[in-house]
């Protein structure tokens, strides 16, 4: 049984990515407006049912990551190393997942270039944030004992979420990931955990 969960798991993942891939090609060769997801579909070899199984838009094929990106988040919070503040498992988490990107890597510069020249797709990008950071908000307050919609959880939140906006194009993105941390932990005095 075990097996056969492993199989049906791994076979999703393997069409979610070859959407994924495939939508990210034909928009990055011929424009996110000129693709629709019947395209998208047939160059993954499924049907446009499938498709939206996997993504519930056609932005959403853009991000893939999305749903893990949220729960690495929270889970730096809930599962941070026993006396780890939530600030510094944030700050880790964020340095090892954000601040490592290659900012120099063609794939990466072609990604962040459609989802800018993108209208659509940068109202996605800005609402999937949003939507991390309420879910972190959440976290950080569940884990500081705080009451749910507590300010200074939704600060924390969003000011490291932003982070990974304000260090793009720095000569060392992980070295200004620490620092502006730095400069939150000063600005926030003790941790709220």
């Amino acid at each position: 049984m075990t097996e056969t969960v492993g199989r049906r798991e791994r076979k999703k993942a393997q069409t979610r990515k070859a959407l994924a891939d495939a939508a990210l090609r034909l928009f990055q060769e011929r424009g996110y407006d000129k693709v629709g997801v019947r395209e998208v579909a047939e160059a993954a070899d499924v049907s446009v049912t499938t498709l939206f199984k996997h993504f519930p838009s056609k932005e959403a094929l853009v991000f893939d990551e999305d749903e893990d990106i949220e729960a690495a988040l929270v889970a730096a919070v809930r599962d941070r190393a026993p006396g780890q503040s939530v600030l510094h498992s944030l700050r880790d988490h964020l340095v090892a997942t954000r601040a490592t990107r290659q900012m120099d890597d063609p794939a990466v510069i072609a990604h962040l270039t459609l989802v800018r020249e993108t209208p659509e797709l940068q109202e996605y990008w800005d609402r999937m944030w949003r939507r991390h950071e309420f879910a972190l908000a959440a976290a950080v307050a569940e884990a500081s004992g705080a009451p749910e919609g507590d300010l200074r959880s939704a600060a924390l939140a969003r000011f490291a979420l932003d982070t990974t906006s304000l260090i793009r194009g720095q000569a060392d993105p992980q070295g200004a990931m620490r620092a502006l941390f730095a400069l939150l932990e000063a600005g926030f005095g003790s941790d709220p955990s």
